[in-house]
């Protein structure tokens, strides 16, 4: 039962100069290597030897480098741009190599409130200038991998086209993509919904355009191109369109197949064909059937060269590439070949025979062509043996190529990396065939980021992440050998650490359908090793949301995605938590093995029974929407809150807050290492202070730097999360919502503070005394700060029993038994009662 004598509820309140400061960081990106996430396509530019580019559906796009690695384009786009990073359609100029386009936008429903946009580059996407349009791009949408809806004229490059979503048609630029006017003859928008009933609007919203390929075995340069060939989703009708004349007038091309779904449309120059794949879904999860036809534009026939067929035809087709070097060499993909792998094949003769990447010797002996190599992101295999029929090859495979200047360098996109290879040739090679396939992702940071800790012992990040689980990062620049296993989830939706026991670590995966097990995973070694029944109290099918364990590691608090509020002690079954609202955002005190929290609305919760029961404590101002709770890793009941409404900072167990001035918003917020030995933590959030940033304060508050930069906008704010490094002063790591994890330190000096934070407290032997925190400037002119003083009201504080605390330092809590005389106003939890 809590029963200490606690200090005066104490606001604080800070001077903050208007304009922050700002102070160099250098970043980098955490090393995964393996990409962690969709790639729909790679293009290759077909004048400039060696230049490619890949895009993805929430990480931004690409550029390919010489050593086989990826330069990322798009880290620049910040809260104010973050659906950049959704890129549903690349075009890479065949006139003037240096000219890139980019169709960005996330969504096509509410989760993304604003229209897409095509980036342009005139330098091959070092810098881009948006063209606004008037609806929107769903680069994370169903279908994303059909393509490529966006395409350059090839005779007069000035021209392009673009295949929307939404029922929005075809639309067409004169002007390099600056200004863009519909299409309005144009005969299909698409009929194709995945889910009509679905009422959030992702697979409930017409799939649109899939694809516009320019026949360049048409016309000459310098004019427009007369023939131009449009995929469009429909499914039961008419789907590839073709216009002779430039765009002017379009009809259906006689003699097509309309049972699916056209996904590709490649033109092979020297056939004078076109090959198109097709699949009964938008993908790019589903395919269960589908189909691969040859077009003929001489004889304008069609030819059925679909590479199987009866009860070996259990997938559509995606990806499809042509070997320019090589007339009749075409490549396509399954989409999806679940089992026992995914497929890809290959035929030199105008798809009249085909090979694959395995084949069955007779079941369940599999033959693979190839040989697998991990080296680059060991934790994608391990390399495996023929007779083992995991899945190497991959899946949702939209994306393939063949380097228009290298028969032997191929490249493809899966739902989790990109493979290839620079020994294609070898597949032609009869029985004896023995392709490499390699993980060439490197540089491709693609992963949603779920949640990070950085312990004060062992190792500096542990990562929770979605589709790949996570990781423990021993070497922050090198890939890690293995992610979570035993249990592994596909993904992890939340972790944390015990305060008093760094070592044990709590995660929490996101299936509900009881596939992967129960879904609360404990480790006692730093993450190195999970408890092989996952948590014996977690109920079955209920999964996902945020987790908290107790400073000694032996209850958990979890806030699942849809049961409320759960608490389990010593993996007992979980139990409801009633007192606690479902949707507050949750955490442990990091010292006291009983004391969680939890916040809701603008109230605070605090439960000192082990997260069995909360009381409403103090209030966050009017914020309606706390982001996070995070605890001084030191001292009991010092607890900051991030909201819709600003920073919130209590240093009596959220008795009482004070905001922070200043901060009109927070989202996500980490405590580090201090400044100096014994200092107070710095303080990294990702914040409204002046403007959307990351920023950090070495002084509770009282003064900011802005740590990010023009080159570093980390995408969604609210979508990301925080872990500061409590060992290494100034480093920080941010996990994005689709461009893995960055790191930052510290590389320029900080600027000099323009605040200083001073308290004065009043004591009295009645029955209240008031205490007053004030602030004061110095370096800085009265026009440029703002000063807050805030009162409150207390019972009067014990009589001192032992020697002060240093500044920040603890003075008391439950369970307490150092010094108990408060140096600072930062130190109020002093006791005289407390028990353990």
């Amino acid at each position: 039962m809590f029963r200490s004598a606690l200090l005066a509820a104490l606001s604080v309140s800070v001077t903050v100069v208007t304009a922050v400061s700002s102070q160099a960081y250098t970043w980098k990106n955490v090393k995964i290597g393996g990409g962690g996430g969709f790639v729909p396509n790679i293009v290759f530019n077909p004048s400039q030897k060696g230049l490619a580019f890949a895009r993805t559906d929430i990480g931004g796009a690409y550029k390919l480098n010489s050593d086989d690695s990826w330069t990322p384009l798009l880290d620049f786009a910040d809260d104010a741009r973050w659906n950049y990073w959704g890129v549903d359609a690349i075009a890479t100029d065949p006139v003037d190599p240096n000219r890139l386009y980019l169709t960005t936008g996330m969504y096509t429903n509410s989760w993304d409130p604003n229209n897409g946009q095509i980036l342009i580059s005139t330098d091959q996407g070092k810098t881009f200038t948006p063209s606004a349009l008037p609806f929107k791009v769903g680069g994370n949408m169903p279908g994303r991998g059909m393509g490529e809806r966006l395409a350059i004229d090839p005779n007069s490059h000035n021209i392009l086209l673009f295949g929307a979503r939404s029922g929005k048609g075809l639309w067409k630029s004169t002007d390099y993509g600056a200004s863009w006017t519909q299409i309005k003859n144009f005969p299909s928008v698409g009929t194709y919904i995945p889910d009509p009933t679905d009422t959030s609007g992702y697979n409930s919203d017409i799939m649109g355009l899939s694809w516009v390929t320019f026949d360049t075995t048409s016309g000459s340069s310098g004019k427009a191109t007369p023939r131009i060939f449009v995929g469009v989703a429909n499914k039961g009708s008419d789907n590839v369109f073709v216009s002779n004349d430039a765009g002017s007038t379009w009809s259906a091309v006689a003699g097509q197949n309309n049972t699916f779904i056209p996904h590709k449309g490649v033109l092979s120059v020297a056939e004078k064909a076109l090959y198109v794949s097709y699949s009964d879904g938008a993908g790019p999860y589903d395919g269960t059937s589908g189909s691969v036809w040859k077009y003929s534009i001489a004889n304008s026939t069609w030819t059925d060269i679909t590479p199987v067929s009866g009860g070996d035809l259990y997938f559509g087709f995606g990806g499809v590439a042509v070997d320019v070097q090589r007339p009749g060499t075409i490549m396509v993909a399954a989409l999806n070949s679940w089992w026992p792998d995914g497929q890809i094949f290959r035929s030199t003769d105008g798809g009249a025979t085909w090979t694959g990447l395995w084949a069955w010797e007779s079941y369940p002996t599999l033959n693979r062509f190839y040989t697998y190599d991990d080296t680059l992101a060991p934790w994608i295999g391990p390399d495996r043996t023929i007779t083992d029929l995991t899945m190497q090859i991959g899946w949702m495979m939209e994306g393939l190529s063949i380097d228009p200047f290298d028969s032997n360098h191929w490249l493809y996109g899966t739902g989790e990396t990109i493979y290839g290879g620079h020994d294609l040739l070898k597949w032609d090679s009869g029985d004896t065939r023995n392709v490499t396939l390699k993980s060439l992702a490197d540089g491709v940071e693609e992963t949603s980021v779920q949640g990070l800790i950085s312990p004060p012992s062992g190792p500096h990040l542990i990562s929770a992440i979605g589709d790949v689980d996570g990781f423990v990062h021993n070497d922050l620049d090198k890939a890690p050998s293995v992610s979570f296993s035993n249990p592994t989830y596909s993904s992890s939706s939340d972790i944390d650490y015990a305060g008093n026991k760094p070592s044990t670590i709590v995660r929490v995966g996101t299936t509900t359908d009881g596939s992967q097990g129960k879904q609360v995973a404990i480790s006692s070694d730093s993450g190195a090793t999970w408890y092989v029944s996952q948590d014996y109290g977690a109920p079955d099918g209920v999964a996902g949301g945020k987790i908290a364990i107790s400073a000694d590691g032996d209850t958990i608090l979890w806030k699942t995605s849809s049961n409320g509020i759960m608490v389990s002690q010593y993996t007992n079954p979980f139990s409801a938590v009633s007192s606690l609202p479902a949707s507050a955002a949750i955490a442990s005190d990091k010292r006291n093995n009983s004391i969680f929290y939890g916040a809701d609305g603008s109230k605070f919760y605090v439960s000192t029974d082990g997260g069995k029961t909360f009381a409403a404590q103090g209030t966050l101002g009017t914020s309606t929407s706390p982001s996070k709770v995070i605890v001084h890793p030191n001292v009991t009941g010092d607890v900051w809150v991030s909201t819709d409404k600003g920073l919130f900072h209590s240093t009596n167990m959220g008795s009482s807050f004070a905001a922070i001035s200043g901060v009109t918003q927070a989202w996500a917020i980490a405590l580090g290492a201090p400044k100096t030995a014994g200092g107070y933590p710095a303080l990294f959030a990702a914040a409204n202070i002046g403007g959307v940033g990351y920023f950090r304060s070495d002084d509770a508050g009282a003064n900011w730097v802005k740590i990010n930069d023009a080159a570093h906008g980390f995408g969604s704010a609210s979508a990301n999360c925080l872990a500061a490094d409590l060992r290494t002063y100034g480093r920080v790591y941010i996990g994005t919502n689709g461009r893995g994890i960055f790191y930052g330190d510290a590389s320029g000096a900080a600027p000099a503070p323009t605040a200083t934070l001073t308290s004065t407290i009043v004591s009295s032997t009645s029955a209240t005394s008031t205490i007053v925190s004030s602030t004061s400037a110095t370096s800085a002119p009265a026009s440029s700060t703002t000063t807050v003083r805030t009162t409150s009201t207390a019972s009067s504080a014990p009589a001192p029993t032992s020697s002060a605390a240093p500044i920040f330092g603890q003075c008391g809590g439950i369970g307490w038994t150092g010094a108990t005389t408060c140096a600072s106003m930062f130190c109020l939890l002093c006791s005289t009662e407390g028990e353990g």
